[in-house]
């Protein structure tokens, strides 16, 4: 079975796309398809699971993203054994358009594109893909350090209690916090602990 991840912020293009995908019978394949519009879930889903296809949409996301980092960890998760398909349009701003071409996508789409052309591109993308267990490098979105201060923090320690048993100040705590935040795409410090 073939997996596949939709990133998309858009609920109708991930539903068009996994309807797609799910109704067709010419693909000749059985597909377990997740699809989300986040993108922190994405990197972490890429990262465990490593799906065959990962296509996405970043256009979407562009107000929500503090740094290109989010996106490139998209990319970076993916590696090379799991084929990033990035769909974009002519509405898609020139930077973002810059961005594609450096993430290392297996292939950009338009999102003008036919059924029948997106049905042979997954075809294509599933029969030519390298096979799993290669070894790839990853950048962590967070530093170690970060993730020290994030598991304390889930704990509810204080940012004195934070600050004593890392040896920083409580200054130095209030910095990573914001910076953990910044690097999560989340703008309040209860939206990382809500469900």
């Amino acid at each position: 079975m073939f997996s596949v991840l939709l990133v998309d912020r858009c609920y109708y293009s991930r539903f068009g796309l996994k309807s797609l995908v799910m109704t067709s019978g010419d693909l000749s394949v059985n597909f377990n398809i997740v699809d989300t519009d986040n993108l922190l879930f994405a990197r972490e889903y890429i990262l465990r699971y490593q799906p065959n296809i990962v296509m996405a949409d970043f256009h979407g996301f562009l107000k929500e993203i503090h740094h290109v980092q989010q996106l490139a960890s998209i990319s970076l998760a993916c590696g090379t054994s799991t084929r990033l398909i990035i769909q974009q349009s002519n509405h898609t701003p020139p930077e973002l358009m810059a961005l594609h071409e450096v993430m290392g996508a297996w292939k950009i789409l338009d999102k003008n594109n036919t059924l029948s052309n997106i049905k042979e591109i997954l075809q294509e993308s599933l029969f030519s893909r390298p096979p799993f267990g290669l070894q790839r490098e990853l950048t962590p979105l967070l530093t170690l350090r970060e993730e020290k201060i994030l598991a304390l923090w889930e704990q509810e320690a204080s940012n004195e209690n934070i600050a004593s048993k890392m040896g920083i100040s409580v200054k130095t705590v209030y910095t990573y916090k914001r910076n953990i935040r910044m690097k999560l795409g989340v703008n309040n410090r209860l939206a990382l602990f809500l469900t």
